[in-house]
């Protein structure tokens, strides 16, 4: 079985998705054509997203990582990025079974009606198997690690339910569509709180920047292009470079802005098509009494303007103040290519304000350098099991000089962060007793929206 899924997860989201897409649209009376079409729309666009993050990490580590060296801004915790973690995932008794586990909670959700989001982004899967998998280590329980796996996957599918309607009435194209990924829906209390906030605070109230009006007031200087540019020509000076080198790094993060949003372009072409004949397999059967959402990966609206802008701002940001934060042991750089994915659901609170959606990027990120700091004995500790059962695997490897490792993804998320005390901790089963109390009263919450609303 471990064997089976690992092959399956091996295979990746670019071969994943179309495969699903295709059995998802045939299912739906889609063409064999057309379904085939829409798969592939799907994986390319994860191809190419995937080479253009690649560029952004070759291009930036190098120069980061002599500005961290030229300046000693080494910390104690190696950033292992999000490889590590989802390996860590998928090579745990855990990780063997996720999959099937998280399906079947899905299954029972629907029939109940607790759930109108049907997940099928397999590929992230790992985010729950992550967090069984340390919460395994830290107690030596399968049956905690489980549980908080299953914790974790039932209030991210609540979560994507409660996000769903302003997630597809902000982006276009996405009709049908909700994002059922922890680290993403993680940030979303953050967001609702410091929105609110800054709303009370009278220059914020009055504050309406998004990325189309800083094109308006700042001509070519809003373009996430020419900022890409600046950002990276800036990071070239400070890591020394020649000016031959600068430019071209310069050009490069300029191009990573801007062929994102292009790439992103793919997701929407590949879903129009099932998310038209879903609503309509829907209609047909139920009428207007049942309204279920496909759950999709937030890659699908990465390259909207305002991520690209809040995103290229924050990574010189997180760099210097995780530099200078009292007690924060750790230093981002492996994982900056993962701050994009902060913002898919917090856009539609902003409604995609830049100064707001920076605040809550800033005060979110702070937060989760000290969530990484403290459970990264745990990483730590799956990341030298795997490393030991996998010798070959250089991704969980912690190189000479650092004390253990840790990633941004998703151990940056106060999701994972609740999920990992609640049955880790010293409370032990007490914690377990309390996270079944509070997933109740969530459950029966969502129940009680969902059939308000007249749509389930």
């Amino acid at each position: 079985m471990e064997n089976i899924f690992s092959y399956i997860i091996g295979l990746g989201a670019s071969v994943m998705m179309p495969i699903i897409f295709t059995i998802l649209g045939l299912c739906l009376r889609v063409k064999f054509g057309k379904a085939l079409l829409s798969g592939l729309y799907v994986g390319v666009g994860f191809v190419g997203l995937s080479l253009v993050t690649g560029l952004l990490t070759s291009s930036m580590g190098p120069a980061l990582d002599k500005v961290i060296k030229d300046y000693g801004l080494q910390l104690e915790i190696f950033d292992m990025g999000w490889p590590a973690a989802a390996s860590v995932a998928y090579n745990t008794a855990i990780g063997a079974f996720i999959i099937p586990v998280c399906l079947a909670i899905n299954l029972l959700m629907l029939f109940t009606r607790t759930t109108r989001t049907v997940n099928i982004d397999l590929w992230n899967y790992w985010h729950f198997a992550f967090i069984g998998s340390i919460v395994y280590f830290a107690t030596d329980s399968l049956v905690f690690g489980f549980d908080a796996a299953i914790f974790c996957y039932m209030i991210t599918l609540i979560m994507a339910d409660r996000t769903a309607e302003k997630f597809q009435s902000y982006y276009e194209g996405m009709d049908g569509i909700s994002i059922p990924q922890p680290f993403c829906q993680g940030f979303v209390p953050f967001a609702i709180c410091i929105n609110k906030i800054l709303d009370h605070i009278p220059f914020f109230n009055k504050l309406d920047i998004d990325a189309e009006g800083l094109k308006r007031k700042f001509g070519i200087l809003g373009e996430p292009l020419f900022l890409g540019v600046i950002v990276g020509c800036g990071i070239g000076v400070l890591a020394g470079y020649n000016i031959k080198d600068v430019l071209i790094l310069g050009v490069k993060i300029g191009a990573v802005m801007e062929l994102i949003p292009r790439i992103t372009r793919l997701f929407i072409d590949g879903l129009v098509p099932i998310s038209d004949a879903t609503k309509k397999m829907i209609s047909r059967h139920f009428g207007d009494r049942v309204k279920l959402h496909i759950g999709m990966s937030p890659a699908l609206v990465i390259g909207h303007p305002t991520t690209l802008v809040v995103s290229l701002l924050l990574i010189p940001s997180i760099l210097l103040l995780a530099v200078i934060l009292p007690n924060n042991k750790f230093l981002p750089l492996a994982s900056l290519a993962g701050i994009f994915y902060l913002f898919p659901v917090v856009l539609p609170i902003t409604k995609g304000n830049v100064v707001k959606t920076f605040i809550i990027g800033l005060v979110s990120l702070i937060v989760g350098l000290y969530f990484v700091t403290n459970i990264a004995e745990a990483f730590t500790m799956a990341a030298n099991f795997v490393s030991e059962q996998h010798p070959e695997d250089a991704s969980v490897r912690i190189p000479d000089g650092f004390s253990s490792g840790a990633a941004l993804d998703f151990a940056s998320s106060i999701l994972c962060w609740v999920t990992y005390h609640l049955f880790a901790s010293i409370i032990g089963i007490v914690g377990i007793f309390v996270s079944i109390l509070f997933l109740a009263g969530l459950i029966r919450w969502n129940y009680k929206k969902n059939n308000s609303d007249n749509h389930l």
